[in-house]
């Protein structure tokens, strides 16, 4: 008899996962019943508790992730090859507001991080020069410059980063503007005590048309250099970097409280342990940091698809229930416009590692918003401002959605993987690990391992281990494994359909 070998979630579900590989014919026992395995199932893989039938719902988390498309036995591998997906079109929603949805986020403790208190109240958690290009054309001029004032400046600064990107030319319209606002949103970032912004001077994206998207800026803070207009761009850019790390060097870490912390919250090569483990953990963080009174970002707009009702029902008003309504229903007509399918989201990897439908992806991909009220909808380079989960605009692109949460304001992002992913951030990225033999595996892109919980650690003892890890990441005494690395990217949307 195998026990304690297969997790069932909630207890209505009808199917199990295997927390490791187990053989045909093997006696398991959970919910109290019996089950003789039917086929070997892959560690993370799904079994089925019941019969289910033709067309019945497969339901895992407590809610539906996809029906079967032929009989399902008790004991057989529930995966791609026996279910579907149940997603369609455009749906229409009603309100059904949890109770007393700021109950259990009144604030009841104080944590503190060591960090940079910055003029307009933000903190970063680093204080870094950004050198930021207004078209990809300066790339290599940004990269230059960063290496030389990286050289001159270290121990007055945390570091001097290019933020380089293949955008700023031969873009139109909302295209255009949504590369705008993206670039405004990370120049804002809290984690940049200066930023020296490089253009080529005929771009699209040229300063005459940039600067009145990024509006008002602190001189002291933010320069321009225009590469065209210098004989030596390099020793015009220098000039300027010396008033830039002059400025930035004049702040020093500080006690502030942890509400001061925006959190992003993102998942990339997931496996089916992803939302049974590093998620749930990740959102225990979110609930964390809101009981502090800090800010969460939860993105990936088509890993929602199939969850999107637990979200909307924790939204904090009408008016922001309709927001979701219009962040959901906008993102399906991105794929409908280009004839895509809102059904195809699971990679394979994902696949691979027993994630089966949207549905199912989308139910462990919103556990890292834990149970925070959702109290706000942002779009491209909008700033996070408000206590509690916003819901931010991106596809589940690693590297768009992280991007969009950097120029959101996220001044940390916590990062879930099952399968591995050395990506990160312009921030400080936690990499967390949803499996203890990735963790063991691949030392050099995870940051914790949170597969201690599905070996019999309690999830108290773990997030009180990552809150920590966190805390003590914020203040700058432990570096993450992506900066250690230098994985630090931006990819910027094209499209402006979602504008």
């Amino acid at each position: 008899m195998h026990e304690n070998e297969l997790l069932m979630i909630q207890p209505n579900d009808n199917v199990a996962v295997a927390l490791k590989a187990l053989s045909k014919g093997s006696e398991c026992s959970v919910g109290g019943k019996n089950i003789i395995l039917k086929d070997d199932i892959p560690a993370a893989h799904k079994v089925a508790l019941t019969e289910i039938g033709k067309d019945e719902n497969v339901i895992k988390y407590g809610l539906p992730i996809g029906h079967a498309i032929s009989p399902i036995h008790m004991g057989e591998h529930v995966h791609i090859h026996n279910m579907t997906t149940n997603l369609e079109g455009l749906l229409e929603y009603q309100y059904h507001p949890e109770p007393d949805l700021w109950k259990n986020f009144i604030p009841q403790e104080e944590a503190y991080f060591d960090g940079y208190l910055r003029e307009d109240g933000r903190a970063g958690t680093r204080n870094e020069i950004w050198i930021v290009p207004t078209v990809g054309c300066v790339n290599q001029t940004a990269k230059i410059l960063a290496e030389r004032a990286a050289k001159k400046y270290a121990g007055r600064v945390d570091g001097v980063q290019a933020l380089i990107h293949n955008a700023g030319c031969s873009q139109l319209g909302d295209d255009m503007l949504m590369t705008q606002k993206l670039l405004k949103g990370l120049i804002n970032n809290p984690n940049a005590g200066a930023v020296l912004v490089v253009s080529l001077g005929c771009e699209n994206n040229c300063l005459e048309y940039f600067k009145p998207v990024l509006g008002d800026v602190n001189p002291a803070r933010v320069k321009f250099l225009v590469t065209q207009d210098h004989k030596d761009e390099y020793e015009e850019g220098m000039k300027l970097l010396d008033e830039l790390a002059e400025y930035a060097g004049s702040f020093k870490r500080q006690k502030v409280s942890a509400g001061l912390l925006q959190i992003g919250v993102k998942c990339g090569s997931s496996d089916a342990f992803s939302g049974i483990s590093a998620n749930p953990l990740c959102g225990r963080i979110t609930n964390h940091v809101v009981k502090c009174g800090g800010k969460a970002i939860l993105t990936e707009v088509s890993e929602m698809f199939g969850a999107e009702t637990r979200l909307m029902d924790r939204a904090v008003s009408e008016e922001v229930f309709q927001d979701v309504v219009e962040l959901i229903n906008n993102f399906k007509e991105y794929f409908m416009r280009y004839g895509q399918p809102i059904d195809r989201n699971p990679c394979p990897g994902n696949i691979r590692s027993g994630i089966s439908t949207d549905e199912d992806k989308s139910l462990g991909n919103i556990q890292k918003g834990g149970s925070a009220p959702v109290v706000d909808v942002l779009y491209y380079g909008d700033q996070v401002k408000k206590r509690g989960l916003s819901l931010l605009i991106g596809s589940g692109n690693d590297a768009v959605s992280v991007t969009n949460l950097t120029a959101s304001g996220a001044n940390i992002v916590l990062f879930t993987t099952g399968n591995g992913n050395p990506f990160g951030a312009f921030v400080p990225t936690i990499k967390i690990s949803s499996n203890t033999a990735l963790a063991e595996k691949k030392t050099g892109w995870i940051d914790f391992n949170a597969g201690g919980v599905l070996e019999g650690k309690s999830f108290e003892e773990v997030e009180k281990e990552l809150f920590h890890e966190m805390l003590e990441v914020a203040s700058g005494r432990h570096h993450t494994k992506n900066e250690e690395y230098g994985y630090r990217e931006i990819s910027i949307f094209r499209d402006g359909v979602t504008l």
